[in-house]
């Protein structure tokens, strides 16, 4: 979330907490039922969507590709103790790993680097450490291997470091790479290329990163943020994205009040743009307010089969 939909937040609060009073003073047994409302709302937010775990599933129809696929992808896990500790982290991996994906793809925001909060030692014990959020997702196994790239929050908190520990637990980390995949059975073959975030802010290379694929395998591209879409050709079978945690919290008429990118349009799901794809999970974790409503966590499932 951005500090402007942390004031627009704020608003609907002071809003909420304004008519609560006038209720209260003029009809209280209404006031009552809403203040009751109120508190059952913001117990659902805080404590029970955070937690939820959906299984999204979406089948997509590609070009080139030999055989049938399953993707399994993941964004934003960003624990905290308090809603994805290493114990629930494991269970989600296990409900992914569950789905038997012939491929695994990770999006982005393993680490949460909450800025000063954590520099100046607050809540220090409510945050995951890298390291035991990297070794749950080494867990998570697939035949054609499994691939990640960096968010914001991984390159805030230190990069290098993150890419070490992925790497260690044979999650292979792509910075505007290209790498290519074949399954051991099937034979279907995939293009994974992964870009830098140009939410940390960094520069990725479109361009040069798809340049390393060099046959007719479909290429699925993966960006921590969709920012990217618009430059992505109509090459690219499928683009995969999180950052936005799906605007996180949605309220009814107003929307999302946090996409912290430039198209609103990207915030999430699967988008059909002049006939390219991409997919905007809502991620595991919540960024700056330990809050979810309207928009539940999610694992994506992608069946991947030939047009």
């Amino acid at each position: 979330m951005t500090w402007i939909s942390l004031t627009v937040l704020g608003l609907v609060v002071l809003a909420n907490f304004a008519v609560l009073i006038w209720l209260l003073r003029r009809r209280w047994r209404l006031g009552a039922g809403f203040l009751a409302l109120q508190l059952l709302l913001l117990f659902y937010a805080f404590w029970v969507e955070p937690r939820m775990l959906l299984t999204t599933r979406h089948e997509v129809a590609v070009t080139d590709l030999v055989a049938p696929g399953r993707i399994v992808a993941i964004g934003d896990p960003q624990p905290t103790r308090l809603h994805w500790s290493p114990r629930r982290l494991r269970a989600a991996f296990e409900t992914a790993q569950a789905e038997k994906p012939d491929l695994v793809l990770w999006l982005g925001d393993y680490a949460y680097e909450p800025g000063w909060a954590r520099r100046l030692g607050l809540l220090e014990a409510l945050f995951v450490e890298p390291a035991e959020i990297a070794h749950e997702m080494g867990r998570l196994k697939a035949p054609m291997g499994a691939y990640a790239v960096l968010g914001n929050h991984d390159w805030w908190w230190d990069g290098s470091e993150m890419f070490r520990l992925l790497e260690q637990k044979s999650v292979t980390v792509l910075i505007d790479d290209a790498v290519r995949v074949e399954h051991p059975r099937s034979k279907a073959a995939l293009w994974i290329v992964g870009l830098d975030d140009v939410s940390a802010p960094r520069v990725a290379d479109i361009h040069g990163a798809l340049a390393k694929t060099n046959d007719s395998a479909p290429t699925i591209l993966l960006s921590h943020s969709p920012d990217v879409f618009p430059g992505v050709p109509d090459t690219v079978a499928l683009t995969l994205a999180g950052h936005t945690h799906g605007g996180q919290i949605v309220l009814p008429v107003i929307g999302p009040l946090a996409v912290p990118i430039e198209n609103r349009a990207y915030a999430y799901g699967l988008i059909e743009e002049d006939d390219r794809r991409l997919y905007v999970t809502s991620g595991i974790g919540a960024a700056i307010v330990p809050l979810r409503f309207g928009r539940p966590p999610e694992i994506v499932v992608i069946d991947l089969v030939p047009e």
